[in-house]
């Protein structure tokens, strides 16, 4: 690129106070550990024979033979009187594995994937971008992997969450930890933050929760997939699944709650046939709400069964599990941010989100409102906790995780590095750039370079700026630069002119358009 434009573009890169910063590989001895916590199925799990401890098999999550080694592995039954559901097969241990710091088990879900292996990242890119930071992992950067179909509130889980507080804060030298936690990761330390208050306050200075979905959600058990598109074809059918979840307490606990007060209620639907007071055949929409679905469930898996080591086990719809996660609403409703402790929540936006189920010959469909993609915006935002901040952000519901809006985000909360001075907490905006163009060619002596380039303000209340301006239109801010260089012996002569339009602001976005062409005498 000619040197004046170069010295044009970094001038427009400044003004706009944003600057692309280079990977680094450095160690920063002075931030706060983080503690990330994954969701519903983010942990990879490994069935550890009883008899010898070194024979070792992922089962969760494995492409090849997939659904057969989670049907032989990881179905399971419900106790009653522990709370834990324990795998059908008696001759493996499910553990979770703890290589690099609990940081293993939830960076790449299945790391022998080579082709398309993006479908199975969970905070991949995030530890990837916290370590430019300046984390370091065993120092300031750590993972709780967790066996998900466990209740988010089963002891076991409660006391190595403890021990990972405590080991984590011994390991930094003492010093509070940031809990990021996504999705059921939530749910699973709002528990903990109920349950044991005073060892949550001793060790968490900042909580931030990104797409939790604190008021459940309503199509857990409908048997939806883990991933889509053609990679789907490799994991677990639905019917698989589907018999895993009618197990696990985690699942219940994930199913909206009941007694929320809903402002869009996430109906079960049916269309079916009835006969009228006249013996007259009609079809009629039955709507069920989140409480009387339990009962439609009751009745639709009185009969399921499985088939396991040659034997039909039944498998209704589990009442024993479901009080059991009435009593986890109950704690999770109980549940407060201690004093010495700040809660932020982050949720995703801009997708239509199923809600409410309507089913017509086993087809279902579905109603959908604004969300991830998998968690409604409604079930996200209400923590029923004292916040510092909520923010939106348009994403999918683990997409959000790989967003360079949601690293601006958290990394001002966290303070990982210097205060960023091109970020603004109260209008929350994030600077983006959004598109490169440049083109070079020469003609009759001369070299000429055309460059384009634009960037994106995202700022949550730009829309109420806009209200408050008035109906009439505004008009582009637009500005001219030209700048010269004679030429001499050490360089030729070359001339850069600049066009910078700035658009007014519209649905919370600002575009910054520049325009710029370069001559120079070609040597």
């Amino acid at each position: 690129m000619a040197v004046l434009l170069e010295d044009i573009v970094k001038s427009v890169e400044l003004w706009l106070k944003f600057l692309k910063k280079e990977p680094q590989s450095f160690v920063d001895p002075t931030l706060d550990p983080v503690l990330l916590v994954p969701g519903v199925a983010g942990s990879i799990l490994h069935a550890v024979d009883k008899d010898d401890a070194g024979k070792v098999e992922r089962v969760w999550v494995r492409i090849l033979a997939a659904d057969h080694e989670l049907c032989a592995k990881l179905w399971s039954r419900y106790d009653p009187s522990t709370g834990e559901t324990v795998s059908l097969n008696q001759k493996v241990n499910i553990v979770v594995p703890e290589d690099r710091y609990g940081l293993y088990a939830i960076d790449v879900l299945d790391p022998d994937l080579i082709i398309g292996r993006e479908c199975v990242y969970y905070f991949h890119d995030m530890i990837t971008e916290m370590l430019k930071w300046g984390f370091q992992e065993g120092k300031t950067l750590f993972g709780f992997g967790y066996d998900f179909r466990q209740s988010n509130r089963l002891p076991d889980t409660m006391d190595r969450f403890a021990k990972k507080l405590e080991s984590v804060y011994n390991a930094s030298g003492g010093k509070k930890i940031n809990v990021i936690s996504h999705s059921m990761g939530g749910i699973l330390v709002k528990c903990f933050m109920s349950l044991h208050s005073d060892v949550f306050e001793k060790y968490v200075k900042n909580w931030i929760a990104i797409a939790s979905p604190f008021q459940g959600k309503s199509t857990f058990l409908n048997g939806m997939s883990f991933v889509e598109g053609w990679q789907q074809n490799f994991f677990i059918s639905k019917w698989s699944m589907h018999q895993m979840l009618i197990e696990c307490p985690s699942i219940y606990e994930l199913m909206a709650h009941p007694t929320f007060d809903w402002e869009h209620i996430p109906f079960l639907e049916f269309w079916r046939n009835k006969q009228d007071s006249n013996g007259k055949s009609q079809i009629m929409l039955e709507k069920y709400t989140p409480r009387e679905t339990i009962g439609i469930y009751k009745g639709a898996l009185s009969s399921n069964k499985v088939s396991y080591g040659g034997t039909d086990l039944p498998l209704p719809f589990n009442e024993d599990i479901m009080e059991w996660a009435g009593e986890t609403f109950k704690i999770l409703s109980r549940a407060k941010v201690p004093s010495k402790v700040k809660f932020y929540n982050i949720y995703g936006t801009s997708l239509a989100t199923p809600h409410s189920v309507c089913s017509l010959c086993f087809q279902p469909k579905y109603v959908c409102v604004d969300g991830d993609g998998t968690v409604p915006v409604e079930s996200a935002k209400a923590d029923g906790l004292n916040a510092e901040a909520r923010v939106a952000i348009p994403g999918e519901h683990r997409g959000i995780l790989c967003e360079h809006h949601l690293f601006r985000v958290v990394r001002h909360w966290i303070k990982a590095g210097a205060p960023d001075p091109f970020y603004n907490p109260i209008n929350d905006y994030v600077i983006l750039p959004t598109a490169f163009e440049m083109d070079m060619r020469k003609e009759k002596g001369l070299q000429f370079t055309s460059l384009k380039e634009e960037w994106e303000i995202v700022a949550s209340g730009c829309e109420h700026e806009e209200d408050a301006a008035g109906d009439e239109p505004k008009e582009p801010l637009v500005s001219s630069i030209t700048v010269s260089r004679p030429g001499d012996d050490q360089s030729s002569a070359a001339e850069a002119c600049a066009t910078l339009v700035v658009h007014p602001q519209s649905e919370g976005k600002q575009l910054v358009e520049l325009n710029a062409l370069s001559v120079s005498v070609d040597a």
